[in-house]
């Protein structure tokens, strides 16, 4: 079969986005035509909420090298990051390690150690933060990947914003259900101590296979864990965006409960995400620069654009010029429509507006 190239590939993905497959139907098909272009033996891919940059979700393809995996520790994520901070979208292991694939800075064990070779590693990042990862893997016997390899993953990072779009479109205009807010309680092991019949239901919907934890509720309640014990700083409820296998958007927010001892209790609420909480996500799925989301924020509340250039020690001609730029991303013509394309409840099925005033704040 003939490769495909960057721009072929980008168009199978669009294709793939306007299917309504799920996060991990999605994935398990990009990879298919991933490997029209780039030869791997297995994938693994992880999705963070970019604000505040903690998995989300996770999926892992070792039907063809059993040992490939994304721990999600910190060591691991912290590659993600480090690679989304070089302002370079795809690396090879081999090049990371100079030519030595068998070790490396931050290796707990040696990848051929592990069974694998060489990895490619790209990130999706944007201008609110890291999106998600993706690591190829292949044998320990293949040869390495090549720099030709890490050029299509690098190209492709930055060229799937329109299928990232799409897919973000059909979420919001589904109607997958009100559903109502559940609760659970964690002990210090990540035990289910506590969860009501709303908080199963999210828990059925956000996992992806068997009966462990969804990776959001593992992270969020880490992260609260590692708030307490003053190993990071942060505010004392931690709040993630994730995505259901409906295609609907889940808020789930962690809490510490105090202490039984030493042990510490975590408090986890899950409920539909509406659009306050996701105007961040849409900004960030348009494209929308930190820039332009303050303009964004600040025309939600009215304000003409000579108070907005007074708030933002900018010139009039230059807010214009940004507002410009935001209607041809968001392909609105007004700002009513800019309003309403960021902030109408589209899950709700019937338009209704909510008040847009502190929507960035609380995403």
């Amino acid at each position: 079969m003939a490769a495909l190239a960057p721009d072929a590939i980008h168009g199978e993905f669009v294709r793939l986005a306007q299917a309504g497959l799920t996060l991990h139907e999605y994935a398990r098909a990009g990879v298919r035509v991933l490997r029209r272009a780039v030869a791997f033996d297995a994938a693994a891919a992880v999705w963070f909420d970019p604000a505040v940059g903690l998995p989300v979700d996770r999926w892992i393809d070792d039907s063809g090298l059993r040992r490939a995996e994304i721990e999600l520790d910190a060591a691991d994520i912290d590659k993600f990051r480090e690679l989304g901070a070089s302002g370079r979208r795809a690396a090879r292991l081999s090049e990371a390690t100079d030519g030595n694939p068998a070790g490396g800075r931050g290796h707990r064990e040696p990848p051929r150690a592990r069974g694998v070779g060489d990895e490619l590693r790209v990130v999706d990042v944007g201008d609110s933060g890291l999106r998600g990862g993706m690591v190829l893997y292949r044998r320990p016997e293949a040869p390495d990947f090549t720099a030709r390899d890490v050029n299509v993953l690098a190209s492709l990072a930055g060229e799937c914003a329109e299928a990232r779009r799409v897919r973000l479109e059909q979420d919001l205009s589904a109607d997958g259900g009100a559903g109502d807010r559940g609760l659970l309680v964690l002990d210090d092991d990540d035990g289910i101590e506590m969860a009501d019949a709303a908080a199963d239901a999210w828990l059925d919907e956000l996992r992806a296979t068997g009966r462990r934890l969804p990776v959001v509720v593992t992270a969020v309640a880490a992260r609260v864990r590692a708030i307490e014990s003053g190993r990071t700083d942060g505010a004392a409820t931690v709040t993630v965006r994730a995505r259901a296998r409906s295609g609907r958007w889940v808020l789930v927010r962690g809490s510490a409960l105090g202490n039984r001892g030493r042990a510490l209790r975590i408090a986890v609420t899950l409920e539909p995400a509406r659009a306050p909480e996701l105007a961040e996500v849409i900004a960030d799925a348009y494209g929308l620069t930190a820039r332009e989301r303050r303009v964004t924020e600040l025309v939600a509340q009215g304000l003409p654009n000579v108070e907005i250039a007074g708030q933002l020690y900018l010139s009039p001609y230059t807010v214009q010029d940004h507002l410009k730029a935001i209607f041809e991303k968001l392909d609105v013509s007004s700002r009513g429509q800019l309003v309403a394309r960021l902030f109408v409840d589209h899950s709700l099925g019937r338009g209704r507006h909510l008040s847009p005033a502190t929507a960035f704040q609380r995403a």
